[in-house]
């Protein structure tokens, strides 16, 4: 149960810091506790950063939709259910970016542990998003 709470958390706070979304998959993620140590040593590609930030932006989407639907379930078994369905969306999404969840979690590890880093990710995140329109 913890661990959607914290799906939910990281990804509302990606919404506007783009922080990290390292629990999204905690649930089928046995290296999950690694994620810090792995985030420190790796150097991620610009293409894996912008697929993080791309995946980041349609999670928090995600998260907004299904914030409002946990909100309006009655009952634990319909608020696990919303929980569940979120969940499987938001690791849909960084699937369908290209990134492996592992990586995506590296990712977040990292960029919350380097300022640097977040801003890269950050301006990549802008420049998507001027690209598409939206």
């Amino acid at each position: 149960m913890q661990r959607f709470t914290a799906l939910f958390s990281a990804a509302l706070l990606s919404a506007g810091l783009m922080g990290s979304l390292a629990h999204a998959q905690e649930d089928t993620a046995g290296t999950a506790e690694q994620a810090p140590a792995e985030a420190q040593a790796q150097n991620f590609s610009d293409a894996q950063l912008q697929k993080f930030a791309d995946a980041s932006k349609e999670i928090a989407v995600i998260s907004q939709d299904y914030t409002t639907q946990l909100q309006e379930a009655e009952g634990d078994e319909a608020q696990q259910e919303v929980r569940q369905e979120a969940n499987e969306k938001m690791v849909e999404a960084v699937e369908n970016s290209g990134l492996e969840v592992d990586t995506f979690n590296a990712i977040g590890q990292a960029i919350q542990q380097d300022p640097e880093l977040m801003q890269r990710v950050q301006k990549m995140a802008q420049g998507s998003a001027e690209g598409q329109g939206s």
